[in-house]
């Protein structure tokens, strides 16, 4: 529906029976009568029995019985939840009709006493039905009225209305979505509103009491109007000014005479003319120019028709695959069928489309498990830069055994790595109640297929082996989480908590030193690792204080690893992912920038490990060293090399720069200073920690680029010709990247439903800011230009100057 339609019921239409909630009492009942006039007790505590009786009054007049809730009586607060059914249908009701809501407490068991009633309109001024949560004032002592106008009404005047009364108007739009949900801010809102509440109940006292009542929604807001002749006229014009609404019922339905005219030039029977024909000059000018479409672009009705009017001759075009199917009718059964066929027939199309046919747009099993049969194709090594988002993409799939699920399963069978990814990347998501049972099959056929491999099939372990193994990974994790918690609650500086893990490991927790049996490695499982060096593990100095920890592998070597524990690393894991793929891209383009793509895996919501490399942080370096090429002199001298360093590791500092300069622009990375830019001895610069992605920033007026003066200078500054050298491997990584934008773009689609914080807050924004990083409106030779300027206006802002903005972004690194 778009923002300029109204589409509504009639209530002379709704054939069915007033429908409606009592919720809960909100407040204090006033004290109880003393059963003794003659004693001067203080009032005893309140232990009512109450239930609420419910009048339907049509222009003032009673219309039918009476209807009672059942006995409530645990207080203090009073909730009923009891849906009440009228004999009254909303087609009977006129713009006057009333609820008369009154409140009865029968604790005194003589005879019945009189809480407060209140009366509410079942239509508001613009003559449409109400609906949701209403509160309504209770007139203490007083039963409701059903006349017209009441003198009950339970609705607060204006007057008396503060802040609380207009947050709970708009939840009440909230929960019948007429306001957008934005999970990670409806937390903090129904928390903030939470207080506000408590105050204004401690500053009122409880004075008041309040029936809430739930009134039934329908799919379209419901406006007044009685059988037969239309009353809905317009009011006088000459004697006013006010707007008249005037409500027109063919609003938002189909055209006939254009549907019609679609079917017709859609019909089956055209499909024999259709095979010859052949596109114009112009008519292949613009199918070219969707095909360039990337896979977040959405078709025109005529586009749409264009492709289906020419879907024979495009069939030898693997790229048209994706959009004719995204033109099809899938709720016509004949043209659905026609496409399948033809998808079969199709030149076959290449992995990076097939993950766009996975994504939620395209809901149909058999286009989803043609898109599994094309990743068939793909090897090993290209199958885990895509694992995560797959995993993902289980979500969308219509049963919980799908195509999708088994392939994954029979291609981890086969591989030790894709085996202990997968099970870890589902057992993560075993914590999302939406999706547990999906996840958790898919665990299950894993553990099965698995367990009944045969020795030799995997070298020379069988599958009860491996699959004990990778459960050991998970015994593993747990017992870091819980030595976490010792750590944690050690009074003292940080090398206190360092004695007390280096005492955990060599005395209560001694079996982790040495294992009983090998386990593959979380984070690599192609190693096998043998147990914890207890003197080579160490704490970080953080908030969180993550572990250190060094483990024996089996061929005798040592592998280091960060554990993690209270932090959602999720994100790190994606971004990091991202930068490994990045990095193969420009590699199969003999473009090889250095980069450095750590392992991450989340282990958990708030746990998991990370590689560790050796390395430090420029504001480490630039303390102790003053500068970076200080800092390279010490590991890389050379007397006769550019600024005393050798000529392999500046150009290793400025290919990677280069590098992370283009990936955290295209990732929109941000929350960038020098923390968090690491070097290594050999001049390699890369980035951690990656809280806030896709264009958020804590930092206001981030720069577009995320590029330090102490990086420019240690290039010899922005006039040298290192510096050249750098922006020239910016431009050409940028346009190499440019050319896989559809395949990063449907990785980051099929992520949209994950839990991701960055991402779930809002998917579809976040995807078209990721788009808009690629320019795909402009060819290679615009977009070296673009880069460089902006490359140009980033480092002007980290220099003396007199404009503001630039002064705004120089603020960034401060």
């Amino acid at each position: 529906m778009t923002g300029t339609e109204f589409r509504f019921f009639l209530s002379c239409d709704i054939n069915l029976p007033v429908t409606f909630r009592v919720e809960r009492l909100e407040g204090n009942l006033p004290p109880a009568k003393s059963s003794d006039p003659e004693t001067d007790s203080a009032p005893e505590e309140r232990r009512a029995e109450l239930f609420v009786e419910c009048a339907l009054y049509i222009d003032g007049a009673p219309f039918g019985l009476p209807t009672r809730t059942r006995l409530e009586s645990a207080g203090p607060s009073y909730c009923w939840s009891e849906l009440i059914t009228l004999s009254t249908k909303y087609r009977d009701l006129t713009a006057h009709s009333q609820l008369a809501l009154t409140v009865w407490d029968v604790s005194r068991g003589k005879e019945e006493e009189l809480i407060g009633g209140a009366t509410i309109l079942l239509f508001n001024r613009k003559k449409q039905l109400k609906t949701g949560k209403q509160k309504l004032r209770l007139w203490l002592g007083k039963e409701a009225d059903g006349s017209f106008p009441t003198t009950s009404p339970g609705k607060v005047p204006r007057h008396e209305r503060g802040e609380l009364e207009r947050l709970e108007k708009l939840v009440n739009k909230y929960e019948r979505g007429q306001i957008l949900h934005v999970d990670w801010l409806d937390r903090i809102t129904f928390k903030a509103m939470e207080q506000i509440r408590e105050r204004e109940s401690s500053k009122n006292g409880n004075s008041k009491l309040y029936l809430i009542v739930d009134f039934s929604g329908f799919e379209h807001r419901v406006v007044f109007q009685e059988s037969g002749a239309n009353f809905l006229l317009p009011s006088p014009i000459a004697s006013t000014n006010e707007i008249v609404n005037v409500w027109d019922p063919e609003m938002g339905k189909i055209n006939p005479s254009e549907h019609k005219q679609l079917k017709l030039a859609r019909s089956l029977t055209r499909g024999i003319i259709d095979r010859d024909l052949k596109p114009s000059s112009n008519e292949r000018k613009s199918i070219q120019r969707i095909l360039k479409y990337p896979p977040t672009r959405s078709l025109s009705g005529d586009e749409r028709q264009l492709l289906w009017k020419f879907r024979f001759s495009l069939m030898s075009e693997k790229r048209a695959l994706t959009k004719f199917l995204r033109c099809v009718e899938w709720s016509d059964i004949q043209e659905a069928k026609q496409a399948l066929e033809l998808m079969h027939k199709w030149e076959t199309i290449d992995v990076c489309d097939a993950l766009e046919l996975l994504s939620p747009v395209f809901e149909s099993e058999e286009v989803r498990a043609y898109a599994v049969s094309v990743l068939e194709r793909a090897d090993d090594e290209e199958l885990q830069c895509y694992l995560l988002q797959l995993v993902q993409a289980l979500r969308f799939e219509r049963s919980d055994k799908s195509r999708l699920s088994h392939f994954l399963v029979q291609r981890a069978l086969h591989n030790i790595e894709l085996a202990s990814f997968l099970r870890w990347y589902v057992a993560v998501e075993l914590h999302d109640p939406a999706y547990a049972k999906r996840f958790y099959c898919t665990y299950e056929i894993l553990e099965e297929n698995m367990m009944k491999l045969t020795a030799g099939v995997n070298g020379d372990q069988d599958g009860f082996k491996l699959w004990h193994g990778l459960v050991r990974q998970t015994e593993l994790t747990a017992q870091l989480c819980s030595i976490m918690r010792d750590v944690r609650n050690v009074r003292g500086n940080t090398q206190k908590k360092i004695e007390k893990l280096r005492q955990l490991l060599s005395g209560l927790l001694s079996e982790l030193t040495y294992f009983e049996e090998a386990i593959p490695s979380p984070l690599a499982p192609g190693v096998l690792i043998v147990g914890i060096v207890p003197a080579e593990s160490s704490i970080f100095k953080s908030a969180l204080h993550p572990l250190r920890l060094t483990f024996r592998t089996e061929n005798g070597e040592s592998c280091k690893i960060i554990f993690k524990k209270g932090d959602d690393i999720r994100q790190d894991q994606l971004v990091v992912q991202m930068v490994w793929l990045m990095d193969r891209l420009l590699k199969l383009e003999n473009l090889d920038l250095h980069l450095t793509p750590y392992k991450v895996l989340a282990t958990g919501q708030d746990e998991g490990m990370l590689e560790f490399i050796p390395s430090r942080s420029l504001a480490q370096i630039l303390s102790e060293h003053r500068s970076i090429t200080s800092y390279l002199q010490k590991f890389h001298p050379d007397e006769h090399g550019p600024f005393g360093i050798t000529a392999t590791c500046l150009e290793t500092f400025i290919k990677s720069c280069a590098g992370y300069s283009v990936i955290t622009y295209i990732l929109g990375i941000g929350d960038r200073h020098l923390d968090n830019l690491l070097l290594r001895d050999d001049g390699r610069l890369f980035h951690v920690d990656f809280g806030f992605i896709l264009g958020k920033d804590p930092k206001p007026f981030p720069p577009p680029m995320k590029l330090c003066k102490e990086m420019v200078e240690a290039m010899g500054g922005a006039e040298s010709q290192y510096y050249t050298r750098f922006k020239s491997y910016c431009c050409e990584a940028y346009n190499i990247l440019r050319k896989s934008s559809n395949l990063i773009l449907n990785l980051f689609h099929l992520m949209a439903g994950s839990n991701i914080p960055d991402i779930a807050s809002d998917p579809e924004k976040g995807i078209l800011k990721l788009q808009e990083k690629f320019r795909l409106d402009l060819d290679d030779e615009a977009c070296i230009h673009f880069f460089q300027d902006l490359i140009n206006e980033s480092v002007s802002a980290l220099f003396p100057q007199m404009v503001e903005t630039i002064h705004r972004w120089a603020q960034y690194w401060r």
